[in-house]
């Protein structure tokens, strides 16, 4: 059940046709976990608090920078050394009282995966590295979750939903990761502070879409262009 507080929150959602109050409450039972309280991170995060999703999990060891404020809008100067984890359920359980928000201030690896994404109905990668999305896509096939994936490069983005009702998975668009040397990592890249938002608040919106159980990504992998606000898209044959 909704409370009355909870009601008058969401009623803008509410109102809308196809959510109602039965969507309300699905949004409200599920469980996401978020793998990353970065620049995707941060709008993640902050929107599916927005709209209610009851239980949600960070996951991420990395700590607070001064170089990470133009883009992690989460966090402020006194934030810095901080870790992220922990600095983000402070503040998005004050901006939501109403729901359940779990810190996980570590590093995900192939020993810890299970146990960090076994207890969620659906799995969002917002990571800044190619080890670890290949581990959250590798264990979400294993455990049969669903995963929306996000990732950002210069002044494109790209999305995807994976392994929702035997679609694709990351694999099978690239089945290998690259080589470290061939690209550079997060701290070699510069990023326009607003590319993150973008990418983050469609993998936030394409989470809620699948809880509504009505996404059309399965089978598509999307590549926005920021420059020109061009789409490409790559079906799956």
């Amino acid at each position: 059940m909704l409370s009355k507080e909870e009601f008058k929150r969401y009623q803008k959602q509410i109102m809308l046709d196809d959510i109602g109050i039965n969507g309300q409450l699905k949004i409200k039972n599920s469980k996401v976990v978020v793998v990353g309280a970065g620049g995707l991170g941060c709008p993640i995060l902050q929107y599916l608090v927005a709209a209610g999703v009851g239980t949600i999990g960070i996951v991420d060891f990395d700590v607070i920078e001064v170089s990470n404020l133009h883009r992690q809008i989460l966090y402020t100067p006194d934030d810095a050394g901080k870790l992220k984890a922990e600095v983000a359920l402070q503040k998005l359980s004050a901006q939501n009282p109403h729901i359940k928000v779990i810190a996980y201030p570590e590093l995900l690896n192939e020993e810890n995966a299970e146990s960090l994404l076994a207890g969620y109905d659906l799995v969002v990668d917002g990571c800044d590295n190619f080890a670890t999305r290949y581990t959250v896509n590798d264990m979400c096939v294993k455990l049969n979750k669903p995963l929306v994936y996000g990732s950002i490069l210069g002044y494109e983005g790209q999305l995807a939903v994976f392994n929702l009702k035997g679609s694709w998975n990351l694999r099978d668009i690239f089945p290998e990761p690259p080589a470290p040397e061939e690209v550079p990592n997060c701290s070699e890249n510069g990023v326009l502070a607003t590319l993150p938002a973008i990418i983050g608040s469609m993998m936030a919106h394409e989470a809620l879409q699948v809880i509504l159980e009505r996404s059309t990504l399965p089978g598509t992998f999307l590549i926005y262009d920021s420059l020109s606000h061009s789409f490409q898209a790559l079906k799956r044959g």
